[in-house]
């Protein structure tokens, strides 16, 4: 470790700052002084997070220094190597959330770092990390908990890996995520649910990859989210809620992916058939017809993803039972992308097409349906053979997507559906021509004479006429308004009394004068 003299750790944040600049600009010409730059700079950071690197950002920014240097650029391998065994046999917190920043940080811009931290056997020693340090530093726990995610979604995991996960550590996860749903400022959510949706991804693709590849292991690997959920679904309700709201918001293909994958299996699993709750269910529906809908005509992946779940949400969960949720809007959209009638929407390829049909085969949805040209059209459907037309498994756990991809959107772009009407044979809408202002007209001057007789416009007095005017004449009260008429005599009345007098007022003032 690098000396810092006398005066021993910086005194402030700008001292602060100043060592680290000097210590990854150091010159290493040997591996020997590399080692003492790594060394120092893990030591700064480290004892530097609590005093001076208050939020995630400020650690990054070290960890970007460091990987801007010149220690960096020019021994990349060396210093990955490095900080990768550091991470496998670094027990403090402090060094550790600084390893695991860096790792995130350059795995991030280099998936390269992703992949060899599976293969140096990373995955246990965070499966360790994460279930020691939950209770004693929440930053590195959900810096652990990143970690995990990224490294998993881009490289697959061993099958040693996936069998030291355990249903303690799944449990674990979904307690997590339910201790703290009352939590507004809760940073463990998405963390945790997403680590849960990449260990379903990675199960799933163990599952359909060990009946080709013979070193695969002869006992099948458990899906263990899928068990605590099939076991335990009504203790852990939460994180389904959870999943169907990041859909919702998920604008990421990969996470839209990731989530879809697990509502697939949960709605072909009979044990979690009635996981979630009839209103989640319903809002689902919602957000598949939605997105559904938005998808641009390329976008053919993704679509069949969420036709494979829609099929089994409408066939097994509550949803089939009545009265049937929004049953006109599924069939209008099971029409939209057949393409009939609609010039936004392109007639769908064969698989598209036999998905949508799929859907149009629920129960509920073919009840009294009217007959329509499709019967030709379902008939040859019905001469494929029976691999063709199954959604299993494989065929959903194999869909993937880089990280970072957007997904784009119909209504955002209005390029997709100008790209609708060239495919569908039309011409691209005309251009309209600049418009011409046409000069104002001048209003009607005011005529000087009103019927030959010529108008006099007085001048406006000026303002120190007025107060003049004001001070020279005494200001007279209003007058009083006139008595008011009392009512007239009674005929008839020999009394002489007055109707309508009030009390005090002669009749004679009262009566009309004679």
């Amino acid at each position: 470790m690098a000396d810092f003299g006398a005066s021993g750790f910086p005194e402030d944040e700008q001292q602060f700052w100043d060592l680290i600049n000097e210590t990854v600009s150091a010159p290493c010409p040997n591996h020997e002084s590399l080692d003492n730059a790594l060394r120092s700079w893990l030591y700064l950071v480290s004892n530097g997070r609590d005093q001076y690197l208050g939020t995630e950002d400020d650690i990054a920014n070290c960890s970007q220094k460091l990987r801007e240097s010149s220690i960096f650029c020019a021994n990349q391998e060396y210093v990955r190597t490095q900080i990768i065994y550091s991470l496998l046999q670094e027990d403090d917190l402090g060094p550790l959330h600084a390893i695991a920043n860096f790792l995130l940080l350059d795995g991030r811009l280099d998936e390269e770092t992703f992949r060899r931290m599976v293969g140096e056997g990373c995955f246990g020693r965070l499966l360790e990390l994460i279930k020691n340090c939950g209770g004693r530093d929440r930053r590195l726990h959900r810096l652990l908990l990143e970690l995990m995610f990224e490294m998993s979604r881009i490289e697959r995991l061993r099958p040693e890996d996936l069998l030291q996960v355990d249903d303690g550590f799944v449990s674990y996860l979904f307690q997590l995520i339910e201790s703290l749903s009352d939590d507004a400022d809760d940073p463990y959510h998405y963390p945790v649910i997403r680590v849960l949706l990449v260990l379903n991804e990675q199960y799933m693709v163990a599952s359909t990859s060990a009946a080709t590849e013979p070193e695969s292991p002869t006992t099948p690997i458990t899906n263990r989210v899928v068990k605590i959920l099939s076991l335990y679904g009504p203790s852990f309700r939460t994180f389904g809620e959870n999943i169907i709201l990041l859909l919702n918001r998920a604008t990421e293909t990969a996470i839209q992916l990731l989530i879809l994958k697990l509502l697939y299996l949960l709605f072909t699993t009979a044990a979690t058939y009635e996981y979630f709750y009839t209103n989640d269910l319903r809002v689902l529906l919602d957000v598949i017809i939605r997105n559904l809908l938005d998808l641009p005509s390329e976008m053919n992946v993704l679509r069949h993803t969420y036709l494979r779940v829609l099929a089994p949400l409408l066939a097994h969960t509550q949803l089939s039972q009545p009265p049937h949720y929004k049953r006109d809007q599924v069939l209008s959209l099971l029409e939209i992308l057949r393409g009939s009638g609609n010039i936004h929407f392109t007639p769908p390829e064969p698989t598209t097409l036999r998905l949508i049909e799929r859907v149009a085969k629920t129960p509920w949805l073919s009840e009294e349906e009217p007959e329509s040209p499709r019967s030709a059209r379902t008939l040859l459907l019905g001469s494929l053979s029976k691999s063709q037309s199954a959604s299993n498994v494989s065929v959903v756990a194999e869909v993937t997507e880089k990280p970072g991809v957007k997904t784009p959107s119909r209504k955002s772009d209005p390029e997709h559906e100008k790209k609708d009407e060239l495919r569908k044979g039309g011409s691209p809408p005309m251009i309209p021509k600049p418009r011409t202002l046409k000069p104002q007209r001048s209003l009607p001057e005011v005529p000087k004479h009103r019927h030959g007789v010529p108008m006099v416009v007085p001048p406006l007095p000026s303002l120190e006429h007025l107060k003049e005017h004001e001070q020279g004449k005494k200001k007279v009260p209003p007058k009083l308004p006139p008595p008011r008429r009392w009512a007239k005599l009674k005929p008839g009345n020999s009394g002489g009394e007055v109707l309508g007098i009030p009390d005090g007022v002669s009749a004679t003032r009262a009566s009309p004068a004679s």
